[in-house]
C-alpha cells in the first residue's frame, strides 16, 4: 500500500491525503481527486515534489515513477499550488488575434478618426487592409481547426500581456499609421505616416511574396498538426516541406510574410512590428532547435538543419 500525503501551498487549498494509489498511478488520478475534494479545476491545480530544496512539477499524463517517484516507495510527501483562475490557450489566441481586426476595420473605414472627411485610400493602403485582414483569418482559422495545444489552460491574467502584441503592435499601430490620408501630414509628421507608392509590378510582386509565405506558413502548421494527431505532448521530428531545411519553417515563413508587408508599406510601424516579432520568433526557435537537440541527439543533429533562416542561421 503505498500513502500519498500532499501538503496544500496555497490558502484556497486543502492538504490531503491518499491510500488508493500507486506509484504505477498516472498523477492525473491525484489531481482529479484532489479537484474533487477541493470543488477546484483540475486545470488550476500544480503538483510538485520536493528536491534539493526546489519544487519539481510532476507531470500529469505519466506515472509517479515516471516523475523520478521509486517504484518501491509507500510514502510519498507531494505538494499543490493553486495557480488561479485559468483561461484555455485556444480561447487565448482567438482573442489575440480578433484585436487587429477591431483597429483595422476601424481606422480603414471610418475617416472621422482622422478629423478629416471619406477619402480615397491609395492602392498600397487597400493591399495593406486585405493583407492584414486576410492574414488574421487565416491565424483564427488555424486556432480553431488546426493547432494544437501541449497545454490546456494558462492563468487568465496574462491574456492581456499576450494580447499587447497584437492588438497595440499590429493593431492600432499599424492601422493608424498606414490608413492615414496622403498628403495630410507634412514634415516630421509627413515622416510618420509615409506609405510608400510602389510602380504596380513591385506591389504585385510583393503581394505574391505574402502570399507564398502565408500558405507555406499554413502549411507547416499542418504538418506539425499531424504530428500530434495522437499525442499532444509527444516530441516528433517533423519532416517535409521546409523542415528539412529549418528547425522551424513556420516562424521563417511568418517572417516573410511581414518583410513583404513592410516593403510594401514602407511605415515605421511595420518594420517595428517585423522586427520585435522577428526577434521573439527567433527566440523560441532556438529554444525549439535546443529541445530537439536535446531530445533526439546525434538523430537530429546529422539532420544539420539551421534554426531559422535556410542556410544561413
Amino acid at each position: 500500500m503505498t500513502s500519498i500525503e500532499v501538503k496544500s501551498r496555497s490558502r484556497s487549498l486543502k492538504s490531503y491525503s491518499s491510500n488508493e494509489l500507486t506509484t504505477k498511478s498516472l498523477v492525473d488520478e491525484l489531481i482529479e481527486e484532489l479537484s474533487a475534494d477541493n470543488h477546484i479545476s483540475r486545470h488550476r491545480l500544480r503538483l510538485t515534489r520536493a528536491e534539493n530544496g526546489k519544487q519539481i512539477p510532476l507531470v500529469a499524463d505519466k506515472t509517479f515513477a515516471q516523475n523520478g517517484i521509486p517504484e518501491n516507495e509507500t510514502n510519498i510527501q507531494l505538494y499543490v499550488k493553486d495557480l488561479g483562475p485559468q483561461i484555455s490557450w485556444r480561447t487565448v489566441f482567438v482573442v489575440e488575434y480578433f484585436g487587429p481586426f477591431v483597429f483595422h476595420v476601424l481606422f480603414y473605414n471610418i475617416a472621422s478618426l482622422y478629423g478629416v472627411k471619406p477619402y480615397g485610400h491609395t492602392r498600397t493602403q487597400t493591399l495593406a487592409f486585405w493583407m492584414v485582414l486576410l492574414h488574421f483569418a487565416k491565424r483564427e482559422y488555424e486556432t480553431l481547426f488546426v493547432h494544437k495545444f501541449s497545454n490546456a489552460t494558462m492563468p487568465a491574467f496574462n491574456i492581456f500581456k499576450n494580447s499587447s502584441h497584437y492588438w497595440i503592435l499590429s493593431g492600432f499601430n499599424l492601422a493608424y499609421f498606414v490608413y492615414a490620408p496622403v498628403g495630410k501630414h507634412t514634415g516630421f509628421l509627413g515622416s510618420l505616416f509615409h506609405v510608400n507608392q510602389l510602380p504596380e509590378w513591385a506591389q504585385y510582386s510583393l503581394v505574391a511574396l505574402w502570399a507564398f509565405a502565408e500558405l507555406s506558413n499554413f502549411k507547416t502548421h499542418k504538418i506539425l498538426s499531424s504530428l500530434r494527431s495522437k499525442d499532444n505532448k509527444k516530441y516528433v521530428i517533423p519532416y517535409g516541406y521546409g523542415f528539412d531545411l529549418v528547425s522551424c519553417p513556420n516562424y521563417f515563413f511568418e517572417s516573410l510574410s511581414w518583410f513583404a508587408y513592410a516593403l510594401l508599406v514602407g511605415n515605421w510601424s511595420a518594420w517595428i512590428f517585423l522586427f520585435v516579432s522577428t526577434g521573439q520568433m527567433w527566440l523560441w526557435a532556438v529554444k525549439k532547435h535546443k529541445r530537439y537537440l536535446k531530445t533526439f541527439g546525434d538523430e537530429y543533429k546529422k539532420l544539420k538543419r539551421k534554426i531559422f533562416v535556410p542556410f544561413v542561421v
